[in-house]
């Protein structure tokens, strides 16, 4: 696996994508997995914010701490299946500030086509972490990351819990330089671009709509 493809193996992910996995499971408990997910699989994305020390008064002694290095998280879910994923990303970082990107899906050449993009600025300097639960054929992905690099955006997560090898190849080979967070690579696309075994469609999921 290339070094920017990260594929996360937690126990806790991994059963807690079986669970989204179930047809069965209900929409209120399918959206509180989403947020769990991405809050364990930002644990991990997010190892690399930087830090610097301050001083603290603890009741013993005054003394250097680590926090984070100013207000410089911006998340970008892509609409609206990543609106999912915001808060468990919220809780870990709740400074950290929100845009949107919205993309919707030709059903005929499942190509992006853009309807929205509101973006923090500036936002040069600042670590974008893109969501969207599922990576399937690559293509929003890649618009996703074009749109942030037309504003001036330089460094570039995405995460994704599930993801088809297609999808993976897509956004690699177009921005090698994003880094990729998974929950879990499935097999394939079928001839519908829907990913193997997959879960169905993420944001009907989540929000209770066909």
């Amino acid at each position: 696996m290339e070094k920017n493809i990260f594929i996360h193996d937690h126990p806790l992910i991994q059963h807690k994508i079986s669970l989204l996995r179930d047809k069965n499971t209900s929409t209120n408990a399918f959206r509180h997995l989403v947020e769990e997910i991405a809050m364990l699989m930002g644990f991990e994305a997010l190892r690399d914010l930087p830090l610097c020390d301050v001083e603290v008064e603890t009741p013993i002694e005054t003394c250097m701490t680590p926090m984070l290095a100013g207000k410089k998280l911006v998340i970008v879910p892509i609409l609206r299946a990543g609106l999912g994923m915001v808060n468990g990303l919220t809780a870990l970082v709740p400074s950290a500030r929100i845009g949107h990107i919205g993309l919707y899906r030709d059903e005929e050449t499942h190509e992006p086509h853009e309807y929205y993009c509101k973006l923090p600025h500036p936002i040069e300097d600042r670590t974008i972490v893109v969501l969207d639960p599922m990576l399937a054929t690559g293509g929003s992905a890649v618009a996703a990351v074009d749109f942030i690099k037309q504003r001036g955006g330089r460094s570039i997560k995405f995460m994704s819990i599930i993801a088809a090898p297609e999808g993976v190849r897509r956004l690699t080979e177009a921005h090698p330089d994003v880094q990729l967070y998974i929950g879990h690579l499935d097999r394939c696309l079928n001839e519908a671009a829907y990913i193997c075994p997959g879960l169905g469609d993420a944001g009907d999921r989540i929000f209770g709509t066909k």
